[in-house]
């Protein structure tokens, strides 16, 4: 009895190969694919980009260039919801690439586990990003604070005011 060839790598990194070139004929950024289980669905969400913002033209436009390679490709074996969105003003830093677009600017960290002092969540400015996903912020004039990703809920963007 033959089985069916295991597919190479993380459904969000299959589904991130075959929408990049899609996104980028139309114009857009490609900004993350994420596959997650919410209750008792599963849900496909592509976040595309691009520099005078996205609107739902965008939107429609990478679904129905993204829906008929993901029926024929077929990379996902069980039944979920297609969502295609900007990723918003507030957007989670999630690649390395995010991370070096956006040094300088305020960040939220969100942590898995508290620091000492108890705290989970800190706001700074990004000061640096490695490859391998640490990243730094300035919580004020005098102190700095370095992460890796991993330890890491989130990581988002934040309006100028924080």
């Amino acid at each position: 009895m033959e089985t069916a060839p295991k597919k190479k790598g993380s459904v969000a990194d299959r589904v991130r190969q075959m929408a990049e070139p899609l996104a980028q004929e139309l114009g857009l950024l490609l900004w993350d694919v994420q596959f997650v289980k919410e209750g008792a669905q599963w849900f496909l969400r592509i976040f595309i980009d691009k520099e005078e913002g996205v609107g739902i033209d965008d939107c429609v436009d990478m679904t129905h260039a993204v829906s008929p390679v993901l029926d024929k490709e077929d990379p996902i074996p069980q039944e979920y919801m297609l969502e295609v969105s900007s990723p918003g003003l507030n957007r989670r830093l999630t690649r390395p690439e995010h991370f070096q677009a956006y040094l300088g600017a305020p960040v939220k960290v969100k942590l898995i586990r508290p620091l000492e002092d108890g705290r989970r969540e800190l706001a700074g400015e990004l000061l640096g990003a490695g490859p391998g996903g640490q990243f730094e912020i300035r919580l004020d004039e005098e102190q700095s604070v370095a992460f890796e990703k991993k330890e890491c809920v989130s990581v988002t963007l934040l309006d100028d005011d924080f």
